[in-house]
C-alpha cells in the first residue's frame, strides 16, 4: 500500500478554505492549474512510499504510540505559498512546533518499524491545493491567500491513509485517498 501520516483538518475548516479557493478560480490561467479539492487537503507528517501489507501493523503500533506522546494542539489554516510554479499551498498557524514534533515522530515510527525513509528534511506545514506544470504564475495566488486565517482547531488525532493513484489514464484524474488508521493524541505516552 501506498502510504503516508497526515493531520486531517475538520470539516469546517474544509469549507472555509474552499470558500477561500473559490476566490481564485476567476484568476488568469486557473483552469491551467490541477486543483487538489476537499478529499486531497491534509497535511502530510511522513510519506512513507509503498509499504509491504505484513509491515502495516507494526507501523500501525509505532504510530499508535507516536500519538500517545502528543497532546492535542491547536491549529489553523493561514496564508498562502508557492514552491516555484509547481505547487500552491495553504500554511498553517498555532502550535505548528507541535506539529512539526508530530511530523518528526511519524517520520521515527517508519524508521522503527523497518521502512526506509526519505532523507530527514525540515518539515514546512502546507496543504496542497494546486499543483501546476510551471506555465501558469502561483505568486498572485499565493498574495491573494495571504489574509486568509480559518477557524482554530484542536487537532487531535494522527491518520494514516493511503493514496490510491489514478489508473483510468483519463486527463485531470486525482489520486484518492483513503483513511485507514487513526490514533488519538493524548500525551500520556
Amino acid at each position: 500500500m501506498r502510504l503516508f501520516a497526515a493531520v486531517l483538518p475538520p470539516d469546517t475548516a474544509m469549507a472555509e478554505l474552499g470558500r477561500a479557493v473559490d476566490r481564485l478560480s476567476g484568476f488568469e490561467g486557473a483552469e491551467g492549474l490541477r486543483w487538489t479539492g476537499p478529499p486531497g487537503w491534509h497535511f502530510t507528517l511522513a510519506f512513507y512510499g509503498e509499504v509491504p501489507d505484513e509491515t502495516v501493523p507494526e507501523l500501525s503500533r509505532r504510530l499508535e504510540r507516536a500519538a500517545a506522546r502528543t497532546e492535542p494542539f491547536p491549529l489553523a489554516l493561514r496564508g498562502g505559498g508557492h514552491f516555484g510554479d509547481r505547487a500552491l499551498w495553504v500554511g498553517a498557524t498555532g502550535d505548528v512546533a507541535a506539529l512539526r514534533r508530530l511530523a518528526e515522530r511519524a517520520g521515527a515510527a517508519a524508521r522503527k518499524a523497518g521502512l526506509d525513509t526519505e532523507e530527514h528534511r525540515h518539515y514546512r506545514a502546507h496543504l496542497t491545493l494546486a499543483r501546476g506544470s510551471g506555465a501558469v504564475h502561483l505568486t498572485p495566488y499565493a498574495a491573494a491567500l495571504d489574509t486568509f486565517t480559518g477557524e482554530q482547531w484542536t487537532v487531535g488525532e494522527l491518520a494514516l491513509v493511503r493514496s490510491l493513484l489514478p489508473t483510468s489514464g483519463v486527463r485531470g484524474e486525482r489520486p484518492r485517498y483513503e483513511k485507514v488508521g487513526g490514533w488519538p493524541l493524548s500525551g500520556t505516552g
